[in-house]
């Protein structure tokens, strides 16, 4: 049985955490100013992993795929291949460079998303 919880919490949490970095009042501390934004990458990195963890076991446990690779990108060719996402996988491509780019860039302070 696949548990949709952590992902719905993982979703929740981004929303919040992404709304509180959209209003944050310019009088906030230098340290909490540069916390909200650090951690809406954070919760998107976290929500992104559990995405696709989830798509690979529903993939295994509903579709019965065997061969899974276990990396991101192939999981989302497949899922968009059996017409799970709503949306093309170009879009969803985009979250996969979004998440690598989150992993190494270390200038995020230098601008605003």
């Amino acid at each position: 049985m696949i548990d949709y919880e952590i992902f719905g919490k993982a979703l929740k949490n981004l929303e919040l955490q992404y709304d509180n970095y959209t209003n944050m009042d310019d009088e906030l501390p230098e340290l909490t100013k540069e916390a909200i934004p650090e951690s809406v990458i954070q919760r998107f990195e976290i929500c992104y992993d559990v995405m696709w963890k989830v798509l690979k076991r529903y993939l295994q446990e509903v579709l019965g795929l065997a061969e899974i690779p276990n990396s991101p990108r192939p999981v989302l060719r497949l899922a968009d291949a059996n017409n799970l996402l709503s949306s093309p996988f170009a879009q969803r491509d985009r979250y996969v460079r979004a998440r690598i780019d989150t992993t190494h860039d270390y200038s995020w302070n230098d601008r605003r998303y």
